[in-house]
């Protein structure tokens, strides 16, 4: 069973967030099973939270864990690249992590401590939306893995 997790900055989500979270992480397999937590946000704005924010993923992390940070600057993939990379990311043996940072992004030392940075698109999303996309994505990706007929492209 694979150890996954999506740490995201951000508390108290909106119900339609709490609602599409709800929809996805049932539907997960037990092989891979999606574990949301959340990071408290910064009330700084600027570098002073991305800081906060570095310190907050740092101390949740553990130093074999495989980061997956989600950012602009990072790499898109369609959905059967994702499912392919999911299974190489998975051959590292190690937990998978998924970073979803706050509203001024990650600093330079999460980017360089990151195993991989994914971006979603080349449109900016609002965190909460966000946080929906990487959990369906990733629900999509497995299931393309598994034959599943969710993605039917």
């Amino acid at each position: 069973m694979a150890d996954v997790r999506l740490l995201a900055v951000g508390q108290k989500m909106p119900s339609w967030v709490q609602d599409g979270c709800a929809e996805y992480l049932p539907r997960f397999r037990h092989q891979f099973q999606l574990v949301v937590e959340e990071i408290t946000a910064s009330k700084k704005t600027g570098a002073d939270a991305r800081e906060e924010h570095r310190q907050r993923l740092f101390d949740r992390l553990k130093s074999h864990d495989f980061l997956i940070l989600l950012d602009e600057r990072g790499r898109s993939y369609s959905t059967t690249e994702l499912a392919d990379q999911l299974t190489q990311w998975e051959l590292s043996g190690r937990s998978l992590v998924f970073a979803i940072g706050g509203a001024d992004g990650w600093c330079d030392d999460v980017r360089a401590r990151a195993d991989v940075q994914w971006s979603l698109s080349n449109l900016v999303f609002p965190h909460p939306l966000a946080r929906v996309i990487v959990i369906e994505q990733l629900y999509r990706a497995d299931s393309v893995r598994q034959g599943h007929p969710y993605h039917r492209s």
